[in-house]
């Protein structure tokens, strides 16, 4: 990051927003403000979009996890009339352990093939607000989505059963009895009429006290089988914490956020005609979703610099208040508001000698005390084969104590083939995930969803063996390159004149990340309604090209 290109001096140099990082919640702010009417500056120190959701080569994806946390380059510092506050940048990545199966998948030819999300899995449902904002906003015009084929929930056996997506598909699902469809098609058409209430169709509305009673009992007061309670708990419902046990489940879901749940999935189905099932993904990855944004915004008049890191914040030495922020070339940029990505901080050793009104402003810059509960684990996989005979794109969820007694989350595995342009044709990806307490919790977790699903690499010596296993273990993926790692969750806040977004999160969707981007434009601008001038998502119509679903305003 010292080797800065040489840049000419930016003009003008006086903006009514800065946002540094180009992350998905930063991206929406700078195509958002934009689209307002306001001036931007979007600076990234990174040589690419996406920030913390990037999707990058295998070498690109390696340098940056142990380069993160290096802090930004020296400061060409002049005289000021400002107060000088440095900034420092915290790595969100710790135990980082990538290890290479077979030496050629870091060939030039392999490893730029490769499209690798930071902070996988996730996936997008048809009726997410992300895909709302994106037809609302325009930016649906900049990427293109392929549909997820299936999802599954697994156990330690290395069984996957089907998560149904429609009526046809639980009575084809072998793995069910005819007495578990007729409870499963009856729990369906009972969540369906409750939310055709208020609606032209006739609905019959859940009683007030079920929806209040924690949604795991309403399942069973519906008399739903285990297994069936699995797979709309964890592969429907996508929840993490272990619902049967409230002691140590971390989020008890409510019935009426269960119902909420079941409707995001429900309408997701059919939305679009030619995207198949509920969940859509990003052709060449998640890292074209910031980029939308990102083009949307210099369209909309947005100024972008990559490679272009910040080093220190300026304040009014009279009243302690933000006016702006010195880049690494050494020049000053004023704006009347700026929004940070999460690994910016104020060094320690600038806050003993600040005043009270100055540590008020930078304040959602200090860095505050991590909580239990504030990690998740990621693991990348790069396999040859496919988790399920010719299925190429799936989802597999592990719910808690699927695959071991101590397994306090459900893990989540999302596989991708090289349809989606993340791989070359011979190939997989495997992202995987967990909530967890600490880093070796978190990776003990995926490794064990590794070894049921995917074979380690056999030496030559011993394949004459490896060729007498079992059919199923010989059926399982054989893995070339892995990734595992453990991200710090970082909460965003809003500081009046500075604010600072989340890190990426341990959903598998973004509609939070939208939401407190949404919270925050509210926040920052005064408005409720963001992009006001672009196309509603009510009239939207779809096209199919090249086997992707083209979401069209």
């Amino acid at each position: 990051m010292s080797d800065l290109p040489p840049y000419p001096p930016l003009d003008p140099t006086t903006y009514d927003l800065i946002i540094v990082g180009t992350g998905v919640s930063e991206s929406i702010l700078a195509a958002s403000a934009s689209s307002s009417g306001s001036s931007v500056l979007h600076l990234d120190p990174n040589p690419f979009y996406g920030s913390h959701s990037a999707s990058l080569s295998l070498p690109d994806l390696t340098s940056f996890l142990h380069s993160n946390s290096l802090p930004p380059p020296p400061s060409h510092e002049g005289p000021s009339d400002f107060l000088s506050v440095d900034l420092v940048n915290r790595s969100l990545y710790s135990s980082v352990e990538i290890t290479t199966f077979e030496s050629s998948i870091l060939d030039e030819h392999h490893s730029r093939k490769f499209n690798v999300d930071l902070c996988g899995p996730r996936v997008l449902f048809c009726a997410d607000e992300s895909i709302n904002l994106m037809l609302k906003s325009g930016s649906n015009n900049y990427v293109e989505f392929k549909s997820v084929d299936a999802s599954f929930v697994g156990d330690s056996k290395g069984e996957l059963r089907s998560v149904p997506d429609s009526r046809g598909a639980i009575f084809k699902d072998k793995s069910l009895t005819l007495k578990e469809k007729n409870l499963l098609m009856k729990f369906f058409k009972l969540v369906q009429a409750h939310l055709a209430v208020g609606s032209d169709e006739a609905g019959v509305e859940i009683k007030e006290e079920d929806m209040e009673s924690p949604f795991v009992e309403f399942l069973e007061k519906m008399c739903l089988p285990p297994k069936i309670k699995s797979i709309i708990l964890y592969g429907i419902a996508m929840l993490d914490y272990d619902q049967d046990n409230v002691e140590t489940c971390g989020d008890l879901l409510k019935t009426r956020d269960g119902i909420a749940r079941l409707a995001l999935y429900i309408t997701s189905i059919g939305r679009f005609s030619n995207a198949l099932g509920a969940l859509i993904y990003p052709i060449y990855g998640q890292g074209e979703l910031p980029q939308a944004f990102c083009r949307r915004a210099a369209v909309k008049g947005c100024i972008y610099v990559l490679r272009m890191p910040i080093t220190a914040l300026l304040l009014d030495k009279e009243t302690g208040g933000y006016k702006g922020v010195r880049l690494a070339t050494g020049q000053e940029i004023f704006s009347q508001k700026l929004i940070l990505d999460p690994c910016i901080t104020v060094g320690s050793e600038s806050m003993p000698s600040l005043t009270d009104q100055q540590k008020e402003t930078v304040r959602v810059l200090v860095p505050k005390a991590i909580s239990c509960k504030g990690r998740i684990a990621r693991g990348i996989c790069i396999v040859r084969g496919s988790v399920k005979a010719d299925v190429s794109n799936a989802l597999v969820v592990y719910p808690p104590k699927s695959l071991f007694p101590e397994q306090l989350a459900a893990i989540r595995v999302l596989q991708l083939g090289s349809g989606l342009a993340v791989c070359p044709a011979d190939m997989h990806v495997l992202y995987l995930s967990t909530v967890c307490d600490n880093d070796d919790q978190g990776k003990a977790a995926l490794l064990s969803a590794m070894s049921t699903l995917i074979r380690p690499q056999v030496p030559e010596s011993l394949q004459s063996e490896s060729a007498a296993e079992n059919d199923t273990a010989e059926a399982k993926p054989v893995v070339l390159w892995r990734a595992l790692y453990v991200q710090e969750l970082i909460k965003g806040e809003f500081g009046g004149s500075i604010s600072s977004t989340s890190s990426p999160d341990g959903n598998l969707n973004y509609n939070e990340i939208v939401e407190s981007a949404v919270k925050l434009y509210v926040q920052l601008m005064g408005s409720e309604e963001l992009f006001k001038e672009e196309t509603s998502p009510e009239n939207t119509t779809e096209e199919e090209n090249d086997g992707g679903a083209d979401i069209e305003a």
